[in-house]
């Protein structure tokens, strides 16, 4: 896990989904422990899933005061996201990726994509979101990856960081949980199973 700099990140700028008002990182941590969810892209039905099954911790988030943000790397898919409402937190794009670059989220080529894509991992989540009803479009940046970020009130410490190896890796909730000191009941959902196209839909 590479060190991250919270003083150099948090001044990256973040565009609201709702408002289109333009923040600082820095301010979403400012007076609450924040989870940031970076997403591949809005269109990405694994993105979508791991989204769905973030969600599933807010109410206990909430509860202990804890926010809870996405972030995509373009608008792009936004729409069809938001009105598919497979993420109950706030969401905001990072329009020059800066995040996405000062956090390690490793961009793939036109060559490592592809078994990155038809990965099993990968296909194992996409069979866990086709069953549940998520599906994706091919609409986007199909080269980014992204990750996790955990940090403390104010951003006194990262307390969680994590950079997808693969399009499938994302981080369990009861790692979550555990990162923030809190307590939850949720139950993990059943990892969906990719076919052959999964990262791309």
């Amino acid at each position: 896990m590479a060190k991250v700099n919270l003083s150099e990140v948090g001044k990256n700028l973040l565009k609201s989904a709702d408002s289109g008002e333009k923040v600082e990182l820095q301010s979403l941590w400012q007076d609450q422990p924040l989870v940031v969810f970076f997403l591949r892209r809005f269109g990405c039905q694994v993105c979508r899933w791991m989204a769905a099954e973030i969600s599933k911790l807010e109410p206990d988030l909430r509860a202990n005061g804890v926010s809870l943000v996405g972030v995509g790397p373009e608008e792009l898919g936004l729409q069809e996201f938001n009105e598919g409402g497979f993420f109950k937190g706030s969401i905001y794009v990072d329009e020059e990726k800066k995040c996405y670059k000062d956090l390690g989220f490793k961009r793939y080529n036109a060559i490592s994509v592809v078994p990155a894509a038809l990965g099993k991992k990968v296909r194992d989540v996409s069979s866990k979101a086709s069953a549940a009803g998520i599906q994706g479009n091919f609409s986007g940046d199909l080269m980014q990856s992204g990750g996790m970020i955990i940090v403390a009130k104010g951003g006194e410490k990262v307390l969680l960081h994590f950079i997808q190896d693969s399009p499938g890796d994302f981080v369990p909730l009861e790692d979550i949980s555990t990162a923030l000191g809190i307590s939850s009941t949720v139950k993990a959902g059943q990892k969906p199973v990719c076919n052959d196209d999964v990262c791309t839909r």
